[in-house]
């Protein structure tokens, strides 16, 4: 267990520290598609780096890379769901570390950023698009990678982070003996 200077165990990270940085998430997201509306939408993409990085706007109805499995009413009832089930784990979690609570609340800040899209405006509004190869195939035009938001890549970190440091989010601290 983590200790103060004066020998004090470290109390775990808070809810309202989950709740905050969710809500910072979510913000970001918000303003980056405000953005995204009000300067690519006329646009429709500008090139950052040549080959490789623009912004393009795109509204997704689906989920990722579009997919569309459900009428958009469910797309929203499951975001919901997703979002509520990973407000209720984190609250019922006893060893709740900072890595634990920055996880899940990236994964909710991006769930609400797309949760508000779908409410406001009836679909995702995307905007990062990685060029990584676009050309015909079968006589449709693909791209090897979706465009994608803010949102989509707090929940993508919060995941790997999940994945990747498992053991360091998981693994309650044992006192010293």
């Amino acid at each position: 267990m983590n200790k103060l200077r004066n020998n004090e165990p470290v109390p775990p990270p808070s809810m309202a520290l989950f709740f905050i940085l969710a809500l910072l998430f979510a913000l970001f997201d918000r303003l980056t598609k405000i953005l995204a509306i009000s300067y690519l939408r006329p646009l429709n993409s500008i090139v950052i780096v040549p080959d490789w990085l623009k912004l393009t706007y795109a509204e997704n109805l689906g989920i990722a890379f579009g997919v569309r499995f459900l009428p958009p009413q469910g797309l929203l009832l499951l975001t919901f769901a997703i979002s509520a089930g990973v407000v209720f784990f984190v609250w019922k979690s006893k060893d709740r570390n900072l890595l634990f609570v920055t996880s899940f609340a990236l994964i909710l800040g991006g769930g609400i950023g797309n949760l508000i899209d779908r409410v406001v405006l009836g679909h995702v509004v995307d905007f990062i698009h990685f060029d990584l190869y676009e050309g015909v195939l079968f006589g449709r035009i693909v791209t090897l990678w979706p465009i994608f938001n803010v949102a989509d890549s707090c929940i993508t970190i919060g995941a790997c982070m999940l994945l990747l440091l498992h053991e360091r989010i998981f693994t309650p601290e044992r006192p010293a003996a």
